[in-house]
C-alpha cells in the first residue's frame, strides 16, 4: 500500500495539547497518508479550550464532549481511549495519531501497535518518555525547555554537539545501528542506519533540531561520515580507527 492510500485516525486530548501547532501536525500527516477521522477530547464548556475550540471547523475537528464529572477522574482519558480501541477494531485505518502529553496513554499505544498499527505521537517536551518511546514515531510541540540557545524554528531546537554527545541513549542507539550495517572497514550506509534505529525506538533527528539524520551524526565528533562508494552517505564509529 502506497503511503498516499494510508488510512489515518487522529485522537486530539485538547487538554493536554497545543492548539497552535496542529498545522504541523497535519503537515506531517500528510508525509504518511489521508486523515480519515479527526476527534477532539475535552470538556469544551471551559475556557481553556478556546483555542481548541476556535480551529475546529477550519480543520473538520469533530468534538467530543466530556463534562469534569468529578474532581481528579479523568474521563477525556477514558473516552479517547474507548474510541480508539473501537476505530481499531471496526474501523479500517493503517495508522494511528495521539496528540496528547499524558503518559497515561502509553498502554493504548502498545494496544494498537501489538495490532501491527502504526502509531504518531505529538506533544510537548514535558511528555514522559514511557509514552514517547512506545510510539512508531513521535515529535515535540512547542518547547517548554528554554536552556537550549539555538532555534530553527518553533517546533525545533537545535541540540549543541556536547549536548547530543552527552546523551548517552542517543550514542549508544547510533554506534548500535552502524555496527549493526557496518563493512569490515566499519563503514555502514546512513539509510540503513536510520532503518535499524527506527526498529527500535520512537526517533526523528527533528527532536534534536536537525532535518536529517546525517546532520546530527555530523554534528557529534564520535562518528565520521563520507560519501560511499556506489553513491549515498556511509558512517563510520570513530572508535574503528584506532
Amino acid at each position: 500500500m502506497n503511503s498516499e492510500e494510508k488510512r489515518i485516525a487522529i485522537f486530539i486530548d485538547a487538554d493536554n495539547a497545543p492548539a497552535d501547532k496542529f498545522e504541523f501536525i497535519l503537515s506531517e500527516l500528510a508525509k504518511h497518508g489521508v486523515v480519515n477521522i479527526r476527534k477532539a477530547y475535552g470538556n469544551w464548556k471551559s475556557t481553556r479550550l478556546k483555542k481548541w475550540e476556535s480551529i475546529l471547523f477550519d480543520y473538520s475537528i469533530q468534538p467530543i464532549q466530556q463534562f469534569d464529572l468529578s474532581k481528579g477522574k479523568n474521563a477525556t482519558d477514558i473516552a479517547l481511549v474507548i474510541d480508539a480501541i473501537d476505530t481499531l477494531y471496526t474501523k479500517n485505518m493503517d495508522v494511528f495519531c495521539i496528540v496528547s502529553s499524558d503518559g497515561d496513554f502509553t498502554p493504548l499505544v502498545t494496544r494498537i501497535l501489538s495490532e501491527g498499527k502504526m502509531v504518531l505521537g505529538f506533544g510537548e517536551r514535558k511528555t514522559p518518555a514511557a509514552f514517547v518511546n512506545a510510539c512508531s514515531t513521535f515529535l515535540y510541540l512547542g518547547e517548554t525547555d528554554n536552556s537550549q540557545p539555538e532555534k530553527d524554528d518553533e517546533t525545533q531546537v537545535k541540540f549543541s554537539a556536547k549536548e547530543l554527545k552527552s546523551d548517552t541513549k542517543l550514542i549508544n542507539l547510533i554506534r548500535n545501528a552502524i555496527k549493526a550495517g557496518e563493512d569490515d572497514n566499519g563503514w555502514a550506509n546512513l539509510s540503513s542506519v536510520g532503518n535499524h534505529i527506527k526498529n527500535q525506538a520512537s526517533f526523528d533527528p527533528r527532536n534534536y533540531g536537525y532535518d536529517k539524520l546525517g546532520e546530527l551524526i555530523s554534528r557529534i565528533d564520535l562518528f565520521e561520515t563520507a560519501k560511499g562508494e556506489k553513491g549515498g552517505i556511509v558512517v563510520r564509529d570513530k572508535r574503528r580507527t584506532k
